[in-house]
């Protein structure tokens, strides 16, 4: 993922929480225009702890913030979730079905 990605994703992710740039950057500690200069000018990479906060503040965790597909991120959990209560013996009925 590239940077430009990244910050991309930041701002989809405040839009959704419904959160105003000056908000999500006074709530992450930082000066009321960090995150409109981040996603406007593009000129500079937040630090790792400050794109942890944004993602919290944003009620989004990293692996759903990463994941290749944010859009499928809770459909894939929850099926991810279910196949984990399967036995063996189901979970490779289902793989040889998927194969077939």
């Amino acid at each position: 993922m590239t940077i430009k990605e990244i910050i991309l994703r930041i701002s989809k992710m405040r839009i959704e929480a419904n959160l105003s740039a000056r908000a999500l950057s006074l709530e992450i500690g930082k000066n009321e225009g960090y995150i409109h200069l981040l996603e406007s000018e593009r000129s500079f990479e937040p630090s790792l702890s400050a794109l942890l906060d944004m993602i919290e503040v944003c009620g989004k965790t990293p692996e759903e913030f990463f994941y290749h597909d944010p859009e499928q991120f809770k459909k894939d959990r929850e099926l991810l979730e279910f196949f984990k209560t399967l036995s063996p013996r189901q979970k490779d009925a289902i793989l040889n079905l998927y194969k077939k």
